[in-house]
């Protein structure tokens, strides 16, 4: 039966595996649990191919118990149950490492099934996610388990794990000559954007539709691996953290005035098709953190998403740069975003008194009977068209929401008050 490549190599030894060495490199918390046998429940945390998988099979296999692999794809309890069957066995008398993989995708209820089992010690878990574990996963099952993160890898290790592929395979080519060009491995290296498993099938799928010139040497050049890979996929999730993680980083860009991160991240989210979320987000950050200090900036901004919206991509790209580039550069303010923030807290945590009766509607007929607007002072009869009066219930009638921010518009129009009030 034919296996990928990836799984025919897939390392048998820590010491195989390439990156995450921030976890298992020597002294690392899980090298030292390795070795010290004592295995505890674990998640594994991060994106496809950076070795959860590869990390879980080699732990679970040390440990002496029995072992079960699970993917929660296509699993269900009475996959648990046949499991848990078997605790009260010969076979089980040691105990259970149970490797459950995609366990975002067990409901609550197949979840919480592990739990008596977990809890007294008869099965170990090891479980796998690509999904954020606090959002996706039971909390009773959470605070039974250590969480580790495995990151993308560095292109340095990738290139380490294709040479690794590159000479067992090697032996397998009996009158033949593998080579495969420096430049080819670099590009591979940095087209899977730090998924292990992507650059090894790219690799696979050229060795595969090469054949060997008349001197009996299959030559896999940059040309080839290119063919072999086609576009670059970046990772993007509409529902899940790379969603939220690439806009989150879109905005704190363009808050903290960096435009080329903000054009970064928009090339990304570009990358990924997503029109509608770049509008919002970018609608947002013209009101949020640009705000009073330069308020045109989000009737500009609408004009601009409404061009993206009508043109869509690949034109749109170019609105949206230009909505980007402006915000990124214009001055900040967050004035109108804590002031209205600090109202809303307020209605949550404090009594509303009523409203001054001054200030209540005093356009119809009884209104003067009830005291309704008898006190209210019309602005405009006065200098300047202000005078002094009571706008908030008593209650708060010290209050002040809106604090001036310091850039030139607010600051010119907060010494403009102050001359007027004083």
């Amino acid at each position: 039966m034919y296996k990928p490549l990836a799984e025919l190599i897939r390392p048998k030894e820590l010491s195989e595996v390439c990156g995450q060495q921030h976890i298992l490199g020597e002294n690392k918390i899980l090298n030292r649990i390795l070795k010290s046998g004592a295995i505890s429940n674990m998640i594994f945390y991060g994106p496809p191919g950076v070795g959860k998988t590869t990390v879980a099979n080699i732990i679970a296999k040390q440990s002496g118990k029995r072992f079960h692999k699970l993917n929660a794809t296509n699993s269900s309890l009475k996959d648990i149950q046949e499991i848990t069957n078997e605790l009260d066995t010969f076979m089980g008398m040691n105990g259970v490492v149970l490797y459950l993989d995609e366990i975002q995708n067990f409901n609550k209820k197949q979840q919480q099934s592990l739990l008596e089992y977990i809890e007294d010690g008869r099965i170990t878990l090891i479980a796998s996610t690509t999904e954020n574990p606090y959002h996706y996963i039971f909390k009773a099952l959470l605070s039974r388990s250590t969480i580790f993160e495995f990151k993308p890898i560095e292109e340095t290790d990738i290139k380490k794990a294709l040479n690794r592929v590159i000479e067992i395979k090697s032996k397998d080519y009996k009158e033949i000559t593998l080579r495969v060009e420096e430049e080819a491995i670099n590009y591979l290296a940095t087209y899977c954007n730090g998924d292990v498993r992507k650059s090894i099938n790219g690799l696979e799928v050229a060795l595969n539709s090469t054949n060997p010139n008349e001197e009996g040497i299959l030559l896999i050049d940059l040309d080839v691996v290119r063919d072999s890979t086609q576009s670059k996929v970046v990772a993007y999730d509409m529902k899940g953290d790379s969603h939220y993680d690439i806009l989150s980083a879109f905005q704190k860009s363009i808050r903290g005035s960096d435009p080329d991160a903000a054009i970064h991240y928009l090339a990304r989210l570009i990358k990924a098709g997503d029109l509608i979320s770049i509008c919002r987000r970018l609608l947002v950050m013209a009101s949020e953190d640009i705000g009073l200090a330069y308020p045109q900036a989000s009737i500009i901004v609408k004009s601009l998403m409404d061009t993206a919206r009508e043109l869509g991509f690949p034109e749109a790209r170019i609105p949206l740069a230009e909505a980007t580039i402006l915000l990124a550069t214009s001055p900040k303010s967050n004035t109108a975003y804590l002031a209205i923030d600090a109202a809303l807290k307020d209605l949550e945590n404090l009594r509303v008194d009523d409203i001054p009766n001054s200030m209540k509607d005093a356009h119809y007929s009884g209104a003067v009977n009830l005291g309704r607007g008898v006190t209210y002072k019309y602005p405009h009869n006065y200098e300047n068209s202000y005078v002094k009066q009571q706008y908030l219930p008593d209650n708060l009638a010290s209050k002040v929401y809106y604090q001036y921010g310091d850039n030139k518009l607010e600051k010119t129009t907060a010494e403009y008050w102050r001359r007027i009030k004083n």
